[in-house]
């Protein structure tokens, strides 16, 4: 039963699922992660932003 013919997919089904695999890698690779990257980066600059507006810029104590 498990090496029916049935079971494994076709040469043609197999192309087809080659290719919508490249083609999520390439939305993932070029779309979703760039963008999440961006987002992470610029969230974490926003909060140093307002922690230095709420704590003051870094250094030393002025006298």
């Amino acid at each position: 039963m498990a090496n029916s013919p049935a079971s494994e997919p076709t040469p043609p089904a197999r192309e087809q699922t080659r290719r919508k695999e490249l083609g999520y890698f390439l939305l993932l690779a070029f779309g979703v992660w760039p963008v999440a990257a961006v987002g992470v980066v610029g969230g974490y600059g926003f909060l140093v932003w307002m922690y230095q507006i709420i704590a003051g810029p870094p250094g030393p104590p002025g006298h």
